[in-house]
Formats: structure tokens, sequence, C-alpha cells
């Protein structure tokens, strides 16, 4: 029996989703940038992955599930790509606004978004989002040129990106949200120690913890949580384009909570890269179902 036609409402849910996710993490990031003082960015990352596995495995109850060994496995890597994409990109917040570093960051999607696409109107969106992409990265903030390893930690966080993304997919075609509370808990593990050492008994200052929790859950609890639900219900190559309006949200964000102004030749280029997201959106109706890739 063939499955009926997707209507708007079914494409439009992954959708919002999405962008609830996305403003969600920015504000978290902006919020988890004010505690690099106290903490660094390696304690910020452990607390919030801690703190973030504590709250979905007591919520999702991930041990319900029966998780086969291929899927433990797409499980284990989408974890630990998860946690190098924080570790990496708060590392690269030490040095570079938000919005710019999630626009590097964003290389990661927009590769997955290049290799999945089979259609010439993917590429006009894919070559309107490196257009803006080029447009926004070369002046740095300010006019003065970004500095070279927090441009290197946010683009390894966008090869960490494109992992999550590809092995989200397969971890969350059987078990979704699940499937994310677990993998937030492979994360919190691999990252932990790392802060433990950075920061130790700085981890456990009272100011510190509840701005923690708070960046726990706008930051991973609940944008992985939507995230793993949309990546389900759209094709990869529509997820990583659509992801392209990221940069829109990490500059707004610092920009209300940080202070952080970007150029007008910046923001015309993340008007150019939300342009190339709603133009994978308006064509995502006409795309296939999602596939989950197998072994």
């Amino acid at each position: 029996m063939s499955k009926p036609p997707r209507n708007l409402a079914s494409v439009l849910f992954p959708i919002g989703l999405l962008l609830i996710a996305m403003a969600s993490i920015q504000t978290g990031a902006s919020i988890a940038k004010s505690m690099f003082p106290l903490i660094g960015a390696q304690g910020t990352t452990s607390l919030r992955l801690i703190f973030a596995s504590l709250i979905m495995v007591a919520l999702l109850r991930p041990w319900r599930a029966r998780f086969t060994t291929r899927t433990l496995r797409n499980v284990l890597i989408y974890g630990l790509a998860l946690g190098g994409m924080n570790f990496l990109f708060y590392m690269s917040l030490q040095t570079v606004p938000i919005g710019i570093a999630v626009a590097l960051e964003f290389t990661g999607p927009l590769a997955v978004a290049i290799f999945a696409s089979r259609r010439a109107i993917d590429f006009i969106w894919i070559a309107l989002a490196i257009f803006g992409l080029l447009m926004l990265l070369p002046a740095g903030h300010d006019g003065q040129a970004l500095d070279p390893l927090g441009a290197c930690y946010a683009i390894g966080a966008g090869a960490c990106w494109a992992l999550y993304i590809v092995f989200g997919q397969r971890a969350g075609a059987e078990h979704g949200v699940q499937s994310a509370a677990l993998g937030v808990v492979v994360a919190a593990l691999f990252i932990a120690p790392i802060g433990i050492v950075h920061a130790g008994s700085l981890l456990l200052t009272p100011a510190v913890i509840p701005m923690a929790i708070a960046v726990a859950v706008l930051s991973t609890a609940l944008p992985y949580s939507l995230e793993m639900v949309a990546l389900t219900r759209m094709p990869a190559r529509t997820f990583g384009t659509l992801m392209s309006i990221e940069p829109a949200f990490g500059a707004l964000s610092g920009l209300l909570f940080l202070g952080e102004v970007l150029s007008f030749t910046q923001w015309l280029a993340v008007g150019g890269i939300i342009a190339a997201s709603v133009g994978t959106t308006l064509s995502m109706r006409h795309s296939p179902e999602p596939t989950m890739v197998a072994d």
C-alpha cells in the first residue's frame, strides 16, 4: 500500500521543532559564554552535558528501550560526535563571536547537504548558503581578523556536527528521543574528565550550578530532543541545509546577551544564508520521505 502524500502540517512540524531548538541552543550558548571566566570552556561543557544527561535520563528513561548492537554502535558514535561538537564549539567561543563561530561550525551540516544532494535545485540553495558564508567570515569581528585557533575549533565542531547529523538519524530511527538521551550520557562520560581536570572543585561553586542547569536545558536537553524528532521526519540534506539559519540565531543571541555587534556586510551575509534556508524549506514538500541510512 502506497504512503499518503505529505500535507503542509507534516512538513511544517519538523521545521518548527528545528527553529525552537536553534533559538534555545543559541540562548544557552550566550549564558554559557558568561560562565567561561568562572570555570572555563572545558568546565562549562562538562557541567552542561552532566546536567543534561541527568535530566534526559530521568525524563526519557532510555533503559526501557531495547537497543540492538547496531543501534548501540550508532548511539555511541552519535554521543562522541555530540560531545566533541559541544566541547570544540565552546572552545571556539573563547575568542570568536557566537554568530561567526556558528557560521564556521556550519561547514559540517553544509557538507552533509552537498554530499546528499542530487537535484539541481538543491545546489542552488547550497550555493547561496556558501556565498553568504564566504561573505560572513573574512572580516572577522569589527573588521579584525579571526583568531586562527578559535576558527579551527569551530571548524572541528562542524566536522563533529556532520557526524551528529548522520549518526543521529541512524540512532533515532528506532528509538527517537531515547537514543538522544543515551547519546548525551555518552557525551557526558567522554567530556566530563576534561572539565574535571581543568576546573576541579570550581565546578561545585554554588553560583555556577543554576547557570549550568539552565545551559543544560536550553543548549542540550530541549534542543537535542527536538532535533532527534526532526531528524527522523526529514531528509538529511534538508536538515543540513535548513540548519544554515543557525548563524542568524547565534548573531542575534550574541547581540542581545553579550553585546557582540556584527557589521552590515556580515548581517547581509546572514540574510543570504537565511534565504538559502527558506529556499530549501519551500522545496522540501517535493522531496521524498526521509530515508534512514542502513548499513
